[in-house]
């Protein structure tokens, strides 16, 4: 399989609140390279992504955005700060002015939604590298239908149209997605397989029918990002019925979670999409430190067969999965069956 990736990643090794302590971030760089040295051994083709397009980013993001992510790092280091990664430590909550502020603190609040994700000196580089990665990998599978997987790193299904977290900066699925359709799709689903809802990708295509966001993922009343991802959460104006929520109880073995796969699998095939993009988080893994479901290695392949079944013309990028001893090996299981 085609795997297109980047050693831009490296450039981004950000730090994060846990459990109250400023740490360094669980996702961590050696995740994207111990993934990489497994999908070389396994002897996967390696291709460079071309530059993101900027018009192609503010399809799926505000400019404004973009304009502060790009700016963060210069506008935090000419403030003097010595802090080693700049964050937000107010977030406009309920009651609150939701007007953007003119101060660089009260900014990174404002477009962020989460402790666990901090911008250092390579953030912005590392998230147009996977931008990039999913830009490239899209345009590869409109070229000739066979289905590639981007290596991205930061992953994206957290980010909304204006704000980070969840480790996540630029949507790299909603990147792909909408490539997709620029180059002919008329109707593309998203399938999010990561432990976490990706409720970025859902925010940003919550209204429109073109794109099908599925996802299947720890129930929210127990599991970041709490406060998205219900089943009921169905889509809304053009969008309804075109957002479907599978929130899992946590401990969920692969039983319950292929029933749920079921039912995605049904739904798409119900929309008549001309491709799909897989948000593939490995986070499922029984041995996963931020995810409670038991499943195995093998299951992957499972999942895998499955989703070639429906056909489709399929980018794979990569979100979660922080079992780093066994995740270049999970990932190259599931890449495996879509391989031939």
């Amino acid at each position: 399989m085609r795997v297109v990736a980047s050693d831009a990643h490296r450039s981004h090794d950000a730090l994060e609140i846990h459990n109250g302590a400023m740490v360094r971030s669980s996702e961590s760089p050696e995740r994207a390279d111990i993934i990489a040295q497994a999908l070389r051994s396994a002897g996967h083709e390696f291709v460079d992504p071309t530059p993101v397009e900027e018009s192609l980013l503010n399809e799926v993001h505000s400019m404004a955005y973009t304009q502060f992510l790009r700016s963060v790092w210069e506008r935090w280091e000419e403030r003097g700060e010595e802090a080693a990664a700049a964050m937000g430590f107010v977030w406009p909550t309920r009651g609150m002015s939701i007007e953007v502020p003119q101060d660089l603190i009260g900014q990174l609040g404002y477009y962020s939604f989460a402790g666990d994700t901090t911008i250092v000196d390579g953030t912005w580089q590392a998230s147009m590298a996977a931008a990039s990665i999913a830009m490239t990998a899209a345009d590869y599978v409109s070229h000739d239908g066979l289905a590639t997987y981007g290596l991205c790193r930061p992953p994206g299904h957290h980010a909304m149209a204006d704000q980070f977290g969840g480790y996540c900066y630029i949507n790299n699925a909603a990147v792909a997605a909408q490539r997709l359709r620029e180059r002919g799709a008329g109707r593309v689903a998203v399938l999010d397989v990561d432990y976490h809802h990706g409720n970025g990708t859902q925010s940003i295509f919550y209204e429109r029918s073109d794109v099908l966001f599925v996802s299947i993922h720890g129930d929210p009343r127990h599991e970041f990002p709490w406060f998205s991802g219900h089943a009921n959460e169905i889509g809304h104006g053009e969008g309804h019925g075109w957002n479907v929520n599978l929130p899992l109880a946590p401990g969920s073995d692969f039983a319950t979670w292929s029933d749920a796969l079921d039912h995605a699998l049904l739904r798409i095939q119900a929309a008549h999409v001309d491709a799909l993009v897989v948000s593939l988080g490995v986070d499922t893994y029984e041995n996963d430190p931020l995810g409670t479901f038991t499943l195995a290695t093998t299951d992957f392949a499972i999942i895998a067969e499955r989703v070639g079944s429906l056909g489709l013309p399929t980018v794979l990028l990569q979100e979660g999965g922080y079992a780093v001893a066994d995740l270049g090996h999970n990932v190259a299981t599931f890449l495996e069956p879509l391989s031939s």
